[in-house]
């Protein structure tokens, strides 16, 4: 019941960060108001990057959809580096729309296996399962959904 429940919590954040950009209006996506360090184009592709590495490290096999969109992405990284290579809005939406049914296709049978190698985010969060990176990717989503929220009330809705 659990593992389902974890499929069904990815499925509805994923529809929420989605409502949340369709929301966007067009001249936001690129704005990067004081106070804050990237924009909604960067809030979104970071979702997407990070749930494709994540899921990578826990399901052995996965292949990335759009690595090249790592770099721009990244934990670290900032649109004031960004050139000509960014995704699209378009693109984005896409990309967050077709995701979750892959992610979900690529767990079955998986969310209770052991993880090679345990993962860490910082001294007090080590994660042994799948299931366990899953709901992490979920609840890093929806922080990132959050920042989308803000820079969309900002600019107006």
């Amino acid at each position: 019941m659990v593992i389902i429940e974890t499929l069904n919590q990815l499925k509805f954040t994923r529809i929420y960060t989605l409502g949340r950009l369709v929301k966007s209006k067009t001249e936001a996506w690129d704005a990067q108001p004081t106070g804050f360090n990237n924009t909604i184009r960067w809030n979104a592709g970071h979702i997407y990057i990070t749930m494709e590495t994540l899921i990578q490290k826990a399901v052995e096999g996965y292949e990335l959809v759009n690595p090249e969109w790592i770099e721009l992405f990244v934990s670290g990284s900032s649109p004031d580096i960004w050139e000509d290579n960014v995704p699209s809005t378009e693109e984005l939406l896409a990309a967050l729309e077709e995701q979750p049914g892959r992610i979900v296709k690529a767990l079955e049978g998986k969310l209770t296996n052991t993880l090679q190698e345990p993962m860490s985010i910082g001294p007090l969060h080590t994660m042994v399962t799948v299931e366990a990176i899953v709901q992490f990717a979920v609840w890093h989503e929806g922080v990132h959904a959050g920042m989308i929220n803000a820079l969309n009330r900002l600019a107006g809705e």
